[in-house]
């Protein structure tokens, strides 16, 4: 027997919600995390399970749980909850995490991965895994433990803390992540980074060997350059040193132009530093403006292992014939450039449509936790995303944000049956996301 059908803004996400507990999510993470607090009403996990609710839902702060989850039964029944805890309970929750809670919801995330990740299933005898490593800062106030000075863009003298994340770029998939105080920046992170996504990914030696480590500049210090290559990594860095990059570029003389911004010129290193493995290094200059409004050159220095085949193959263009020496240092930029449209992009998306930098805690331990639940929310919007794709594969463009934002907000009725099971929903036909999103609860 069924109840009448329920109207909700989010029936999309309802559906969603039933694939959710399909895919078992939250019974890892209950077998798993133990949070000590005295339980009145709901329980520690099931308010951590309203925190991911409100993100999912779109709440950018922890207090539209209030208006976003607590008010629609539906999606409270659609991911096993029989109601929403106020958003003041669930901020006391998340104080009382502590460093042990934390270590215990990696541990449940790095299972999530493994069980549904298509980053852990990736073929490495077909191609080459794709890593991006990267840190995003997100603001805090002083009285914020780990709320330090350091580098946030466009934010000068601001106070705050660092995440390091480690992208699966082929897949949109976060692997691994850790949080850090605000002056700790990716040079001194990398090491660690990459060592946690070995640890989720249970790489062998043979699969280190086919993945590429693609990083920004504060990445790219000499040890850090010397320690990826005697890992075995294939390497895409920029050089961390602007003065040196000037001093290796200026006294080069054979510049070519760039056919994609035309402003921008490369040339080959012609005494590049030496490390333990050969490498190819690029400059590249680009003419800016100074302070002065007079033009000066701005200097940058590649470092990559890839060979010219890995180069076209990942852009996705046929190996040029013949294969000019410019041809190839476009295609070594170019391919550095696709970090923009990968974990750069992740980040913005995630700040945006995922709230990442508008939640925070003053403990540091429950700040780990709110991101962490990021990651598993980007992680199972990424995972919809693609089962979404298979039928409209438009949506394969869509971030985070218009995810979070239009596909997870389909208007409909949806019904249960008095078990509170879910048995239909129904979308507005008239949304351009419905057919897919049916599509997929059809399946």
């Amino acid at each position: 027997m069924s109840t009448q059908g329920i109207f909700s803004r989010q029936a999309s996400l309802i559906g969603f919600g039933s694939i959710f507990r399909q895919m078992g999510i939250w019974e890892v993470i209950k077998s798993q995390v133990h949070i000590q607090q005295k339980i009145r009403r709901h329980d520690p996990l099931d308010k951590l399970l309203d925190v991911f609710l409100t993100i999912l839902a779109g709440g950018q702060g922890i207090v539209e749980s209030n208006t976003r989850v607590r008010p629609d039964a539906a999606l409270q029944k659609a991911f096993g909850r029989t109601g929403c805890a106020e958003q003041s309970t669930l901020s006391r929750t998340l104080n009382a995490c502590t460093p042990e809670t934390v270590e215990q919801l990696r541990s449940a995330i790095q299972v999530i991965v493994r069980q549904h990740g298509q980053c852990y299933r990736h073929d490495y005898a077909k191609e080459w895994q794709i890593l991006d490593v990267d840190m995003t800062g997100l603001l805090a106030g002083e009285q914020c433990e780990g709320a330090h000075k350091g580098y946030f863009a466009h934010q000068p003298g601001k106070r705050g803390r660092q995440l390091g994340r480690v992208l699966a770029s082929r897949y949109g998939e976060l692997v691994c992540e850790r949080l850090y105080p605000g002056q700790r920046q990716l040079e001194h992170s990398l090491v660690e980074l990459v060592e946690a996504a070995e640890e989720t990914l249970e790489l062998e030696k043979s699969q280190v060997l086919r993945t590429i480590l693609r990083t920004d500049g504060g990445a790219g210090t000499d040890a850090n350059i010397a320690w990826c290559l005697r890992r075995g990594y294939q390497l895409m860095t920029k050089m961390h040193n602007w003065a040196r990059a000037k001093r290796l570029a200026s006294p080069l003389t054979e510049w070519h132009v760039d056919t994609k911004v035309p402003e921008r010129e490369f040339a080959w290193v012609t005494q590049p530093i030496v490390y333990a493995r050969p490498t190819r290094q690029i400059a590249i200059r680009r003419r800016k403006v100074n302070k002065h409004h007079e033009p000066v050159w701005h200097y940058q220095v590649l470092v990559t292992t890839l060979t010219d085949p890995m180069l076209f193959d990942l852009l996705g263009q046929p190996l040029p014939d013949p294969l000019e020496p410019a041809s190839v240092l476009r295609a070594i930029a170019h391919v550095y450039d696709l970090r923009d449209g990968a974990l750069e992009t992740a980040n913005r998306n995630d700040k945006q449509g995922l709230g990442l930098s508008h939640r925070n805690k003053r403990s540091f331990a429950a700040q780990e936790i709110m991101t962490l639940l990021a990651q598993l929310a980007h992680n199972f919007t990424t995972w919809m995303r693609h089962r979404l794709s298979h039928h409209d594969p438009r949506l394969l463009k869509l971030g985070h944000r218009r995810m979070v934002r239009d596909v997870f907000q389909v208007d409909g009725t949806v019904t249960f049956d008095h078990d509170d099971r879910l048995l239909a929903v129904q979308l507005n036909p008239s949304h351009p996301y419905a057919h897919a999103c049916n599509s997929v609860l059809q399946e």
